[in-house]
């Protein structure tokens, strides 16, 4: 939005600008809501801001009359961006425009890009996409042919499913409808420090890494996610994967890499990313790890997608804390998480020690 509409709001007092900007009267030094009741300043003597915070930093003082910084201001913008993403997921098999989806949200749509992408992490596109994957798999769990689930999805051709493997990689989307029937999905199950373990991979990789009090819940989740699949509990599953996953649950960070073979969004494999590169034995906040992405005001989407991690120590979503250090939540139950941190700790520690030692 550029100025000249900026300033058509605010001498129209139109609060559909409210959320989007704030103006600062440069003779007064306070800055206000473009739906202010307050006396219209000159247009030459106002500047504008992106946020109140920015014109806080630019030396004005917050209007009392219209209290740009309250909750009620500042919930403007998550209201705006409640009412796309909800758009988008009722019409995830329809293309919605930029510019119509910010009718729909009651703000310009360049600001619906910024906000909604440093609220969420992803652009509306790509949250579209992701909608659009899970109708996908859910027309294909409810029965539906591929091509039937491929239309009422939205996809406009099979190549557009095949380009963003909603399935995953490793699972073409007619093997998926089946419940992976005709696929093989070699897995095992070992006791740990940390109750029972359960690793299944494809041919691709490894697919699932789970931790339970039971091997029976493990393979019956297994059983639920693909339940036509040809599921094997197998020696031919890679020892040295298992052996490596196991030794991460002891505190251990060394042995080899896993390949993986998960579905996730863009999104979701950058957070996955940056949660593998926090070495073992250290942590990160949640708003760490969003600024580590690019992404720092998607905070709530790290802590889903962290969530969501479907291979626990693989993927060490147990490194990541919240702000003021708490443990927080964990997937697989706070008490593991709280023993996976401790035995990392102390690896660490003795890896420093020795260290000092050789110096």
């Amino acid at each position: 939005m550029n100025d000249e509409r900026k300033w058509d709001l605010v001498r129209r007092r139109d609060r559909a600008g409210d959320g989007q900007f704030v103006y600062a009267v440069t003779s007064t030094g306070i800055f206000c809501r473009p739906s202010c009741p307050s006396r219209r300043p000159r247009q030459q003597g106002v500047r504008f801001f992106d946020t109140p915070a920015a014109a806080q930093r630019g030396g004005f003082r917050a209007c009392k009359r219209c209290r740009p910084t309250s909750g009620a201001a500042l919930a403007t913008i998550d209201d705006a961006i409640t009412r796309a993403s909800r758009y988008l997921t009722r019409h995830a098999d329809q293309t919605v425009p930029l510019s119509a989806l910010a009718r729909v949200a009651r703000v310009s749509a360049s600001h619906l890009q910024r906000q909604f992408k440093r609220a969420l992490g992803v652009s509306p596109r790509e949250f579209q996409a992701a909608c659009r994957a899970t109708r996908f798999r859910d027309e294909l769990r409810d029965g539906s042919d591929v091509t039937t689930a491929l239309y009422a999805a939205g996809y406009g051709s099979p190549s557009r499913v095949y380009e963003g493997s909603p399935t995953g990689v490793g699972m073409p989307p007619a093997t998926y409808r089946r419940g992976g029937a005709g696929a093989t999905i070699d897995y095992t199950s070992v006791r740990t420090p940390l109750g029972w373990l359960l690793v299944a991979t494809t041919g691709k990789g490894v697919c699932a890494v789970q931790l339970g009090d039971t091997r029976a819940a493990l393979v019956s989740a297994l059983e639920r996610e693909f339940p036509a699949a040809i599921l094997v509990d197998s020696p031919r599953m890679s020892k040295a994967w298992v052996a490596s996953i196991v030794a991460r649950l002891r505190g251990d960070a060394t042995g080899i890499d896993v390949p993986l073979d998960v579905r996730g969004t863009a999104f979701q494999w950058r957070v996955w990313q940056a949660l593998r590169d926090i070495p073992s034995g250290e942590t990160r906040a949640y708003s760490a790890v969003a600024r580590a992405i690019g992404q720092p005001s998607a905070v709530r989407a790290v802590a889903r997608a962290c969530a969501t991690n479907p291979v626990c120590a693989v993927v060490p979503c147990h490194r990541v804390v919240a702000k003021d250090g708490a443990p927080g939540g964990y997937r697989w139950g706070a008490k593991r998480k709280a023993q996976l941190l401790a035995a990392e700790s102390a690896r660490a520690g003795g890896r420093s020690r020795t260290a000092s030692k050789a110096k």
